[in-house]
């Protein structure tokens, strides 16, 4: 056993019971061996001059063995459970002053060579059990040792003394003197030892909260490296790897055991170890994928002690890195989405200005074309046609700018609350009266005239016009009804509105894109019908899907999840 596990072992108490009662055992340990050493190392240095007052070899054997005895008992008794350690110690360390004033009383009284060791057990007192523990043996050492200077003076003494050279004491000054100087410096010891152990309790009690306080930091930085999502290697003056967190190995794909020790640019030629800035470079892993990094380095001052004044210590460096590729990307979607929107404003404008020329030459065209209903008959008829074309080709291009405003625009729901079935029978009048392909149309409204929505109405107004204009186009026949229905949703507080006719369907190819600008399958169409639909049911937190009937037929499904009241 080592000197610092020694002294780390008989160390001042705190306030653990466990650690009071090895120290208990350390205690009648060392009484064992010094009992055992001190009168051996007097026997061996006992002179045939008999200078050295010894009682005989048996008592002396004796005396050892009962020694012996009560610390093996006393060390079994610690193994009690509920024992009182601090009430144990006292009455081991007041064993003591008794065996020693027996010692000091069979080996010369005031003359004895054994006198000192009364120290021991005041000082284990004050050591193990705090100031009180110290006073008490110091206490009952001098009363113990004044017994001893009183049978001396009254000559109660062995007869074995004679054999010695023994000065019998008889002047009550001596012996006073003797007791004043013995007493006072037990005492004394006491209150020193007393002082130590408070200071020496004081200053654990210090390291250990320091040492506490050490590992949580050491704790919370592991973790702090361990969690952060920033990569971190650190480097020493011969440019080798001396950390390496998890989130470089999730960015180089190489675990800390592959690269620590090993020199940077044996590792990862790309990078540098000279001190710079932020850098982006191509790095590539170790799987062969080639990402975007940013890097830094930096050197890591570690100053003011001796150990970090050492050159290998202070020229520390430190590289960050974080893989920006994702990071990359989204500010090239941010910058083509801003392109984009750009491009948006513009067509959106475009397309207005577009609309006024548009309109004076649809309004033209439309006198003209009443100018040549109202002639005589001898115009040609080729005029009539061209007339007729500008009229519908014009009205188209009127239809696509009205759809490609209400796609390019913003929209912002202004959410009131209305009667969904007015507004359903509302757009289906308005289709039968303003829009040819709807004209004739049977429309079977089954929307329940209760149902109150919260919602933008001329948005909505919007979307199940061209939802319903859909069913029109593609319904083969006249006579084929396109029935409205709704019902409210009680578990999601919401409204489904669906629209379905007995068409051809939707096209399967196009089934996954039908929401997509400019999808479409007629000739006729600018293909932003849909997406407007779309559009403007998610600016409601909404959905929209679109199915094929069975049978025949093609079925679209509004969900707007606004609160609903009903009547």
């Amino acid at each position: 056993m080592s000197l610092q596990t020694f002294f780390k072992k008989i160390k001042p108490v705190t306030d653990s019971e466990e650690q009071l009662r090895l120290h208990l055992l350390w205690y009648l340990l060392i009484r064992v061996v010094l009992y055992t050493l001190l009168i051996g190392i007097a026997y061996v240095l006992q002179s045939s001059e008999r200078q050295l007052i010894m009682p005989s070899q048996l008592s002396v054997f004796f005396f050892l063995i009962t020694i012996y005895a009560y610390s093996i008992l006393s060390a079994l008794l610690l193994k009690k459970k509920g024992l009182n350690f601090r009430r144990y110690g006292k009455i081991q360390v007041l064993s003591d002053s008794l065996f020693i004033t027996l010692l000091v009383y069979a080996t010369g009284a005031s003359q004895s060579i054994f006198t000192p060791v009364y120290i021991l057990p005041i000082m284990a007192g004050g050591l193990i059990l705090h100031r009180i523990g110290a006073l008490i043996p110091a206490a009952a050492s001098t009363i113990l040792y004044g017994s001893v200077l009183t049978l001396e003076y009254l000559q109660i003494i062995p007869q074995y003394y004679s054999e010695y050279r023994y000065i019998i004491i008889t002047e009550y000054e001596v012996s006073t003197s003797i007791f004043a100087v013995y007493g006072l410096t037990f005492f004394l010891i006491a209150l020193l030892s007393g002082l130590l152990a408070r200071k020496l309790r004081t200053t654990e009690d210090a390291l250990s909260l320091t040492e506490m306080k050490f590992d949580r930091l050491l704790l919370l930085y592991k973790q702090i490296f361990d969690d952060i999502v920033t990569g971190i290697i650190t480097l020493d003056i011969n440019d080798r790897i001396t950390s390496f967190n998890p989130a470089v190995a999730a960015i180089t794909g190489y675990g800390t055991q592959e690269v620590f020790g090993r020199r940077l640019q044996n590792v990862f030629p790309e990078l540098s170890s000279e001190k710079h800035e932020r850098d982006v470079i191509d790095f590539k892993r170790k799987d062969g994928k080639v990402i975007r990094i940013g890097y830094t380095c930096s050197e890591l001052h570690m100053t003011g002690t001796n150990l970090f004044d050492d050159p290998s210590f202070s020229s520390n460096r430190v590289i960050t890195m974080q893989d920006i590729s994702q990071l990359e990307e989204m500010e090239q979607q941010v910058r083509n989405a801003e392109k984009m929107a750009a491009i948006g404003e513009l067509s959106a404008s475009i397309a207005h200005d577009f609309r006024n020329p548009l309109a004076a030459i649809f309004g033209s065209a439309q006198i003209l074309a009443m100018d040549t209903d109202s002639t005589d008959g001898n115009n040609p008829s080729t005029q009539v046609n061209l007339t007729n074309i500008i009229l519908r080709e014009s009205e188209r291009m009127a239809n696509t700018i009205t759809d490609f405003l209400h796609y390019a625009q913003p929209v912002n729901p202004q959410l009131k609350m209305f009667n969904l079935y007015d507004l359903m029978q509302e757009t289906i009048n308005y289709l039968q009266n303003e829009v040819k392909v709807c004209a004739g149309k049977i429309f079977e409204n089954y929307v329940p005239g209760e149902i109150e929505i919260m919602a933008d109405r001329q948005l909505l107004q919007i979307a199940l016009t061209h939802v319903l204009k859909n069913s029109c186009y593609f319904s083969d026949n006249s006579s084929d009804s396109i029935v409205c229905t709704s019902r409210l949703e009680v578990e999601n507080q919401g409204v489904v509105i669906e629209v379905a006719d007995r068409g051809k369907g939707i096209d399967p190819e196009i089934r996954d894109t039908a929401f997509e600008p400019f999808v479409t399958s007629r000739e006729d169409s600018s293909g932003l019908g849909l997406a407007i639909v779309r559009q403007i049911i998610l600016s409601h937190g909404g959905d929209v899907q679109i199915f094929n009937r069975q049978g025949k037929g093609c079925r679209v499904r509004i969900h707007l999840p606004y609160c609903v009241s009903t009547h």
